[in-house]
């Protein structure tokens, strides 16, 4: 019976989503038959995985450690193999920069953006409002400000004593219209869902993992060559950035401009009740149960 390490939670500001989404693999994987270990990971992750022996560690974990490749070169060294994308993959993917540089080389259409410290953007507008401010490497939506058009100063919650995501932060070109996702597995694209947020003005914490937060239009109702367009967008993404196993592209779409503009690949996609992978897997008709068991078949070493 091959031994599944499920490693969770972590140290992030996305550990509680991680907690979930692990809970609901190990639980999914108990149900196919596999020995599963939860491993809430910490600073002793190194001893708790060297005493577990796992044939296969699952990787659960969202944000910075378990998303940029840390995580990822532990289970390298130690010779585990493990589900998702590698060192190299996650690193570029969770810096949405280096990420957006990569993509664009490979044809994929991108926002116009500048990355800067949060304390000049701060100061005055470092582009002409609507334009959105994120982190560099976080993701769950945390630390996103919308600058819309006419504002007259930047949010002033960068420079506040609570601010957590770092002193880097991305402006972006803000696109209008439409939040649409397509994810991979492998080579197979999924089809595309259409998000429309309820609880917010877009997709954000509480649209993303309350539950009733957001409307899902699966498949997207789009124009036969927008469709293709994002689908052919997500693996050539996908593969600009060398991911395996499983990744989600998420769009903006414009309709009345008619711009569409990948906004990030994200390598490590929620696997909670909420979450969009396992629809797009259940609607192609895949059980999250197989979906699971799929990603345990697939992993290795040197991704």
């Amino acid at each position: 019976m091959t031994h599944v390490a499920v490693l969770m939670g972590g140290m992030s500001a996305e550990r509680p989503v991680s907690l979930k989404s692990g809970e609901a693999c190990a639980a999914a994987l108990e149900r196919g038959g596999f020995r599963v270990t939860r491993v809430d990971v910490g600073m002793d992750v190194v001893a708790q995985l060297l005493a577990l022996k796992p044939d296969v560690a699952f990787n659960a974990l969202h944000g910075p450690m378990g998303e940029d490749g840390v995580i990822q070169g532990i289970l390298e060294f130690h010779r585990i193999p493990y589900t998702h994308s590698g060192v190299l993959a996650s690193a570029l993917a969770l810096n949405k920069d280096r990420a957006k540089a990569v993509i664009a080389r490979a044809g994929v259409p991108v926002a116009e953006h500048i990355v800067t410290s949060r304390f000049e953007a701060a100061k005055q507008h470092v582009m002409a409002p609507p334009y959105v401010v994120k982190p560099v490497n976080e993701g769950s939506s945390f630390g996103i400000l919308i600058v819309p058009e006419g504002a007259n100063r930047p949010p002033a919650e960068l420079t506040m004593p609570d601010w957590v995501y770092g002193d880097e932060v991305m402006a972006e070109h803000y696109v209008a219209g439409r939040e649409l996702t397509c994810g991979v597995f492998g080579d197979k694209v999924w089809d595309i869902i259409d998000i429309v947020p309820k609880s917010e003005s877009f997709y954000g914490y509480d649209a993303k993992y309350s539950p009733g937060g957001s409307e899902h239009i699966l498949p997207a109702r789009l124009k036969p060559n927008i469709y293709q367009d994002i689908q052919k967008f997500t693996l050539l993404a996908h593969r600009a950035l060398g991911c395996r196993g499983v990744s989600r592209a998420d769009f903006r779409y414009d309709p009345d401009k008619d711009e569409l503009v990948c906004l990030e690949v994200n390598t490590q996609p929620g696997m909670t009740e909420t979450s969009l992978v396992p629809e797009m897997a259940a609607h192609a008709g895949m059980s999250f149960e197989a979906l699971v068991a799929a990603m345990v078949e697939d992993a290795s070493c040197q991704r």
